[in-house]
């Protein structure tokens, strides 16, 4: 009998851990290799683990909401071949596994077992679940099969469903409809416990990380950024119309702050425990929020694109983690990281560094105050830009200078110096 070892994969290029949080197999399930074992999540992306093997799984080694290390066994599998041995010397133990299944119908066995993906979109687009034929193994609805749904355009008809459903059992349905509510305002009132799992659990894990190994330090700048907002606003609808995309400030401030990286590529490093990694690309991390989950993805190579071309990376990622779209892919290779917290109305932040980077920029709120100029009162656009720092790699004088790079360059913002095409 020969018992394969399924292990914990690397999902991405700085990812070193991967939480478990669901298993979608249990002990004694035939598998084929490539289906999906479980759901794992990161501090980078979800995703899922597909089967090295084809076979019987024989024992889930980590339990759900278990974080382990890349490369640790989670599973194992008897491969088909030797269950096929098996049940050739045991005929009366292949039988009866048989009758098992024939009475069990495997075929709808996981239907109801949805991964946070699945109910994520499901709940984005109100499709109702339990009208869609899963694809997936045991009858499990996958990602892709809610997606084709989705692109189809003929989601099934929910309204219908629910007439069907009264008419045929109106007591299950009143008594779900009438519970409910009290649940949540039982649970309310008394304080409810929230499991910290999936996508929680390892910013968490992540956040602990960087604070604790990373010495951090802090500065802010001030800057005025009239002469941006005016060029912004004078601009933006024109492109709108013609790109059908939001021209943000975040895009200009993205936009400035990569191409002072390039003048300043310590800032564009990373701590690698006996050296310091400067990185050649650009690779900005941008944070994107999605309910209470958070994700980081990155846009490639930022100096070399145009404001419009940042301000497409900014649309279609946003967009992307808004329908669970995002793939490892667009998480990897991140080497500084930039934080709207304007966008909530913050006016002063310190970040905690994406780790391994050496650095984070906060861009806070613009805001319109009377500043002194040629001893007389003004009314200006302000905004401060706060840098968390990892002070193994930098010290206050090459960030002050890289600060007051990035403001110049945004207090002189133009269509000259910074055309949006």
């Amino acid at each position: 009998m020969t018992i394969e070892k399924i292990t914990m994969p690397k999902l991405g290029e700085s990812v070193t851990e991967g939480t478990i949080s669901t298993w979608l197999v249990k002990p004694g399930d035939q598998v084929s290799k490539y289906d999906a074992i479980a759901e794992v999540m990161t501090d980078k992306v979800n995703a899922e683990i597909p089967s090295s093997f084809t076979g019987v799984i024989k024992e889930l080694v980590v339990s759900e909401g278990d974080t382990v290390e890349v490369g640790t066994l989670i599973c194992t599998i008897e491969t088909e071949e030797a269950g096929e041995k098996k049940q050739t010397d045991t005929p009366s133990s292949a039988a009866a596994e048989t009758e098992s299944i024939s009475t069990a119908t495997p075929d709808t066995a996981m239907k109801s077992r949805y991964s946070p993906a699945v109910m994520r979109l499901a709940q984005e687009n109100d499709l109702d679940l339990s009208a869609i034929t899963g694809t997936g193994k045991g009858g499990r609805i996958t990602r892709k099969d809610v997606e084709a749904i989705i692109a189809s355009g003929e989601k099934p008809q929910k309204q219908e469903q629910k007439q069907t459903a009264t008419a045929e059992a109106p007591s299950p349905v009143r008594d779900e409809k009438t519970t409910e509510p009290a649940k949540v305002t039982q649970s309310d009132a008394a304080g409810k416990a929230i499991p910290v799992t999936g996508v929680r659990k390892a910013i968490a894990n992540n956040m602990v990380k960087a604070a604790t190994e990373i010495p951090h330090a802090w500065m802010m700048v001030e800057v005025d950024v009239t002469d941006l907002v005016a060029y912004r606003n004078k601009v933006k609808d024109t492109f709108k119309e013609k790109e059908g995309y939001s021209l943000t400030f975040f895009s200009f401030f993205v936009k400035a702050i990569a191409q002072a990286l390039k003048e300043f590529p310590q800032l564009n490093s990373s701590w690698a425990g006996d050296k310091i990694i400067q990185h050649d690309d650009v690779n900005i991390s941008i944070a994107v929020a999605k309910d209470q989950e958070l994700f980081v993805p990155v846009i490639q190579s930022a100096d070399d694109l145009s404001v419009k071309g940042v301000a497409k990376q900014i649309t279609n990622l946003a967009k992307k983690a808004r329908t669970g779209k995002l793939t490892a892919a667009d998480m990897q290779g991140g080497t500084f990281t930039v934080n709207n917290t304007g966008s909530f109305g913050s006016v002063q932040s310190m970040g905690i560094i994406n780790y391994p980077q050496a650095a984070i920029l906060q861009v806070e709120s613009i805001v319109k105050r009377p500043v002194i100029i040629n001893d007389m009162f003004a009314a200006r656009d302000m905004v401060n830009l706060c840098l968390s720092l990892d002070h193994r790699v930098l010290d206050g004088l090459i960030c002050g200078q890289f600060m007051a790079r990035v403001k110049e360059i945004l207090e002189n913002v133009s269509e000259s110096t910074m055309p949006v095409y």
